[in-house]
């Protein structure tokens, strides 16, 4: 049985080459025990092809479903919030820019854009460039 579409979020990772996408998904696909707490960040369960992991690379936007409880903020004092059950639709998208076809159809197919920074390195080149693009098609932070 698919969700509603107001239960349904369509998110892309974007990043630099080599700032966390596939390890932030890998952690995300763990939340949902698809994949072990051992394994998570390692794995790179979402580049299933031999070469993206022979080469350590994601080269493909991959998708995966993950389910997500919302508990939205209180508004007041006395009232309660319930939970809404959501679906939430993850892209991981390619970091390099020889693959920027890739990710450009992940920003298309998208509501939002998760943009992952590197802690050490900061803004690269490339952040800047993903960051204006997701801004040009509009997609919700």
């Amino acid at each position: 049985m698919l969700p509603a579409p107001e239960s349904t979020r369509l998110v892309t990772i974007i990043a630099h080459v080599d700032h966390g996408k596939t390890t932030l998904a890998d952690n995300l696909i763990e939340s949902n025990g698809i994949i072990s707490e051992r394994l998570a960040g390692t794995l790179r369960y979402l580049d299933s092809d031999a070469e993206e992991q022979r080469r350590g690379i994601t080269m493909r936007a991959s998708a995966i479903g993950l389910r997500h409880v919302y508990n939205p903020p209180k508004m007041s004092s006395s009232g309660s919030s319930s939970t809404q059950d959501m679906v939430i639709h993850m892209i991981d998208s390619p970091g390099h820019v020889d693959f920027a076809a890739e990710v450009t159809s992940s920003l298309l197919l998208c509501d939002s854009a998760i943009l992952v920074v590197d802690a050490v390195e900061g803004i690269c080149a490339r952040t800047h460039s993903l960051l204006r693009e997701a801004y040009l098609h509009q997609l919700v932070p």
